[in-house]
């Protein structure tokens, strides 16, 4: 065994003091028992820490207390000892800081006093290791004051060292020292715990042996001068033990002063570093013991923690960012898509879904599906465009409204919309416009009032369809959808387009156009949806995106108004309960799996027959259309192309209505449908096809 040395600079003991380190989940706790639990409730409420003997130099001594504080029974963490404590949470800043600090003081000291005198410290260590802790939590700003404390009973005198401190390694052979560990970890396997706080130690030149405080009486029977103790120690100075030591040394002059001469402590470093254990940077020493007389009174204590400023004097923590709900709800949303990417889907690309700017134009049945769906997805930009009403048909249907909503003649539906997102979800950014969308077969009249008012609304929502990255067309009427997938072609913005019979619906992308300066087969990398959009195919293979059809590209007449001479069942969509929830739901997914395409809106079109092959994403296939049939349960996946003769998307128009702007728009709007038809000749179209079919008869007649 290596010769022990004695520092002649260090006469006197002196212990580094207790960091406190309250985890964020500990005053999540205590926000949630003060709302729920505690409420006006003062009294002193049991809670527990621990504290670790394995932490890197540098680092100060930590009791730390985390969300499990509160639960008296929660397991100590492994290779911790626990530290059992006494809350003391106030109602007010001012009772915090009025609270008798002394008196608190005194209380806890005299618990410790009493647990040495009657020895109940000796079977339960954890009862010197007590603290309290003083706190007031202003949960409108979530700032947290604290002020820590970890009683300390002071002896009569400073205690004198007789040896040390040094190494382990000086005065333990490596033999030894693997020895000791041993048999540590054979006492704490037999304990059933990971870490001891306190435990004897008794070795020679071959074995180390060790046991609990508890059997010194029978374990030092042979000893008269002095017994040896392991403390678990927080501290990693080399020069200085850790806060735990001075209870106990108190209780060793308390009852074994008059038996022994002297103590040698053992602060017991266990770390583990790059999977190795190393409990060389103990520290060992050896020092006198006071003579205490056996006096019924608690001696002094101390142990109020000094605050960052060196001085006496609480802490306070502003946890505002990560405490305020509206922050938890955000995390708490994004919990589960974040899961997704751990084993489900690791490569989605959530930054392209959240980010993306959705702009719904209708807020009634599909409108708030899909803007339910956008939420569960993450997004947190939507924006509602609807002049409509709520009237008291609306809430069973349309999960944003309430019967309240109704009252009054009913609030606007985008303002109301927007308004329940919000408090469904404070961190949604969400708007609504109360607004007309001007459309072919509906005249603008050509009073100046109404003119420029259908020219204020063109320009808004030319400007919303020009700020947002995804179009969501989900209005009742097919004309209402001419003037959006217009405006949005141009712009080369993706559209979502969805729309209800009574037991069928189709959803789809319409065609991402190309700009005008790029060749026939070249992709679009400048429009901010281009590197996150799909479309699909069917009949056809290989049909990318620029190549695919809109909403309108089936037709061969123009849109006009729908719902003039119609009853009341024609007028309004009639649809089984569930379509618009399906249908709101694959639009939105059909609009994530776009964006999850590494070319965007100009990717290959996805059809029924691409069903087992290899998906183009990693959430599946990208399909141009989804076209659903409830009555059957049954989904295909067609694909059609452009139409060079559409009234929407077509070059004709397109070229139109960017060269003229309102002018062009008024026209449509005012003049029947055969102005669009005569533009993009539909009209000559069916003037050939009613020439062949007389032809046609004529030739049958006369076979």
């Amino acid at each position: 065994m290596a010769a022990a040395t004695r520092d002649p600079g260090l006469s006197k003991l002196q212990f580094a003091p207790f960091s406190s380190a309250l985890d964020v989940g500990f005053w999540h706790e205590l926000t949630q028992k003060k709302l729920n639990e505690y409420r006006l409730d003062e009294a002193p409420k049991d809670i527990k820490g621990y504290y670790y003997n394995g932490d890197s130099a540098g680092l100060p001594a930590r009791l730390t207390l985390e969300f499990s504080a509160f639960d008296m029974s929660a397991p100590t963490p492994a290779h911790c000892c626990p530290a059992v404590g006494t809350l003391y949470n106030t109602n007010t800043l001012e009772s915090f800081k009025t609270a008798d600090k002394k008196l608190l003081l005194e209380q806890a000291a005299n618990e410790i006093w009493e647990s040495i005198k009657s020895g109940a410290a000796l079977e339960n260590p954890v009862l010197l290791n007590k603290f309290l802790l003083l706190t007031f939590a202003d949960l409108k700003k979530y700032h947290f004051y604290y002020w820590f404390c970890y009683p300390a009973l002071c002896l009569p005198e400073s205690i004198p060292l007789i040896q040390g401190p040094v190494g382990l390694d000086q005065r333990f052979s490596p033999k030894q020292i693997q020895a000791l560990e041993c048999a540590y970890d054979d006492l704490c396997q037999t304990e059933g715990v990971t870490a001891l706080p306190y435990f004897l130690i008794k070795y020679d030149e071959n074995m180390v042996l060790v046991s609990l405080l508890k059997h010194y009486s029978d374990f030092f029977q042979s000893q008269r001068t002095k017994v040896t103790i392991g403390v678990y120690d927080p501290c990693n100075l080399a020069q200085y033990p850790g806060w735990p030591l001075r209870n106990f040394l108190v209780l060793a002059a308390h009852r074994w002063s008059s038996s022994f001469q002297s103590v040698e402590v053992l602060c017991f470093r266990d770390r583990t570093m790059q999977g190795a254990r190393d409990v060389a940077h103990s520290i060992i020493f050896e020092v006198k013991l006071p003579e205490m007389a056996f006096s019924p009174d608690c001696p002094k204590a101390v142990g109020w923690e000094k605050n960052q400023k060196g001085g006496m004097g609480p802490r306070m923590v502003n946890l505002s960012e990560c405490m305020d709900p509206k922050r938890l709800a955000e995390s708490s949303v994004d919990l589960n898509l974040k899961l997704m990417c751990w084993r489900l889907v690791p490569t989605l690309d959530l930054d392209k879904v959240v980010s993306a700017r959705c702009l719904l134009l209708g807020a009634g049945t599909l409108g708030c599906n899909v803007a339910r769906t956008l939420m569960g997805w993450g997004v947190r930009h939507i924006t509602f465009v609807d002049n409509a009403k709520i009237s008291y048909s609306n809430p069973v249907r349309q999960p944003l409204y309430e019967f309240e909503d109704c009252l009054g003649g009913g609030k606007p539906k985008a303002l109301a919309a927007a308004d329940r997102l919000q408090k469904i979800f404070p961190g949604v950014n969400a708007r609504g416009f109360n607004m007309s969308i001007p459309m072919p077969g509906h005249p603008v009249n050509f009073s100046s009032v109404t003119l420029e008012q259908a020219r204020r609304d063109v320009e808004q929502l030319e400007q919303l369809i020009k700020s947002h990255d995804v179009i969501f067309l989900l209005m009742d009427t097919r004309e209402s959808r001419w003037l959006p997938a217009v405006i949005a072609a141009s712009k080369r913005k993706l559209v979502i387009n969805a729309a209800l019979g009574f037991d069928t619906f189709v959803v789809m992308r319409h065609g991402l156009k190309k700009p005008k300066h790029q060749g026939a087969g070249d992709l679009c990398p400048s429009h901010p949806v281009a590197s996150a959009d799909i479309l699909g195919s069917s009949l056809f293979a290989n049909i990318p995106g620029y190549k695919l059809g809109c909403y309108f590209c089936n037709d061969v007449v123009a849109p006009g108004d729908s719902t003039r001479d119609r009853t009341l069942d024609q007028q309004c969509t009639v649809s089984r309960p569930g379509l618009a929830m399906i249908a709101g739901a694959l639009a939105v997914e059909l609009m994530v799996s776009v964006l999850q395409h590494p070319e965007g809106g100009y990717a290959i079109a996805s059809s029924s027959d691409d069903r087992m092959n290899e998906p183009p994403t990693s959430l599946g296939l990208v399909p141009h259309q989804i076209r659903g049939f409830l009555s059957r349960f049954d989904n295909v996946l067609p694909v059609s192309l452009a139409f060079d003769k559409c009234t929407a998307c077509s070059s004709k128009v397109l070229d139109q209505y960017e060269q003229e702007g309102f002018n062009f728009l008024a026209k449509v709007f005012n003049s029947s449908h055969s102005f669009l038809e005569d533009l993009t000749g539909l009209t000559l179209l069916h003037q050939e096809t009613q020439a062949a079919e007389i032809w046609d008869m004529s030739d049958d007649e006369t076979v």
